[in-house]
């Protein structure tokens, strides 16, 4: 089967856990940016955590199933219509062949996702299905939807699981206000004691610059120590001579806006990395839509790998709440 688009939305691509293993040469990882949200759309269809979705940012498509299907829509709050009809979200749908899925004004957060059984049937690059469109590699020809597309989706295995919703407690919040975990390096020994409390005591909000690549903050700003740049350097006092980020990294150009580097973000460059966002958190950042107001804490790594095996459990205990295997 397949689904027909018709209208492809604002930036609607297919995602799957990542493409892992590659970003020492430049090729970021991708995949979902709220990677919770899309597992548990594949629970509630029965696939497994690894299969293809399609992620919608903002506006989402409009499309056609050729077949009978079963999809769940999951992650941000957004009114969903099958053939014009409010259908629930976070609850397995039945589509016939030639329904219409559509959808309304997104209610909070950035990004939902479509999960339909047996999972979007793209071909495989570097071990990943996940669109990177800087590059131009997997998904539906390296880009985001167009009109006219025809979307492949593969044949279902295994069994579907017993609840039809998830329930309640196992949803991801969207609220205007976050907490973001971060562990403070490389390079926050450059910043003043006045510049590290402003980081870890501002309010932070996110802006409209934000993508998939990462997400601007305006707030109170920082500063740096002065020092003679090294040569290779750059004149701005966040510039350093070029070195790989982590994923999650945080840079503050000029002191003033930071940025958190997500999901399709480079691998390397010349500002300074003063924080990363832990793993545990990456999904809930990209939750924030612009205006979102942030507070960053610091942590060790060690509360940060308690923190990973937590989301891991919660993943576990969703999955199992509706009968499904991750």
């Amino acid at each position: 089967m397949a689904f027909e688009i018709k209208n492809p939305g604002l930036a609607t691509t297919v995602q799957d856990q990542g493409r892992v293993g590659y970003y020492n040469v430049g090729i970021p990882q991708s995949g979902s940016m709220d990677q919770y949200s899309a597992e548990l759309g594949n629970a509630l269809v029965g696939n497994p955590a690894t299969d293809a979705v399609l992620e919608c940012t903002y506006l989402g498509p409009v499309l056609v199933s050729d077949a009978d299907a079963i999809v769940a829509i999951t992650g941000a709050p957004v009114e969903v219509k099958v053939n014009g009809e409010t259908q629930p979200q976070w609850t397995r749908l039945q589509l016939s062949a030639g329904d219409e899925l559509s959808f309304g004004v997104i209610q909070g957060g950035t990004r939902y996702y479509i999960a339909v059984r047996g999972g979007i049937d793209v071909p495989e690059v570097l071990g990943s299905r996940s669109t990177y469109t800087l590059g131009g590699i997997g998904g539906l020809n390296g880009r985001k939807l167009e009109a006219g597309d025809v979307v492949p989706v593969g044949a279902p295995d295994g069994d579907l699981p017993a609840l039809e919703v998830m329930p309640e407690p196992f949803r991801p919040t969207f609220a205007k206000e976050q907490t973001v975990r971060i562990v403070l390096g490389l390079y926050d020994h450059r910043l003043t004691d006045t510049g590290k409390a402003n980081l870890l005591n501002g309010e932070w909000k996110v802006t409209p610059v934000a993508d998939r690549m990462g997400l601007r903050y305006s707030g109170p700003g920082v500063e740096w120590k002065e020092r003679e740049q090294p040569f290779g350097a750059g004149s701005d006092p966040s510039n350093i001579v070029d070195a790989g980020y982590a994923v999650g990294s945080i840079q503050i150009p000029g002191g003033t806006q930071p940025i958190i580097l997500h999901r399709d973000a480079v691998s390397g460059g010349g500002y300074a990395m003063v924080a990363t966002v832990i793993s545990a958190d990456m999904d809930l950042v990209a939750r924030a839509a612009p205006g979102t107001v942030t507070r960053f804490v610091a942590v060790s790594q060690e509360e940060a790998i308690v923190a990973r095996k937590g989301r891991a459990e919660l993943k576990t205990k969703a999955w199992e709440a509706v009968g499904a295997k991750p």
